[in-house]
């Protein structure tokens, strides 16, 4: 079963934690969740550039 980053995002938004969050897709492992913020982390991270 394929579960959206956004998918696990939406549900710790909405003030689930980790193991209702397991509950609530039993494929999922605590390291899923983990990753799952790490990758949503890194998509967001940009440069910011300053202007002389």
């Amino acid at each position: 079963m394929r579960i959206r980053v956004t998918d696990v995002l939406d549900l710790m938004a909405s003030g689930l934690n980790e193991e209702q969050i397991i509950a609530e897709m039993p494929d999922l492992v605590q390291e899923d969740i983990r990753a799952a913020v790490a990758y949503a982390s890194a998509k967001l991270n940009h440069v910011i550039l300053k202007a002389a």
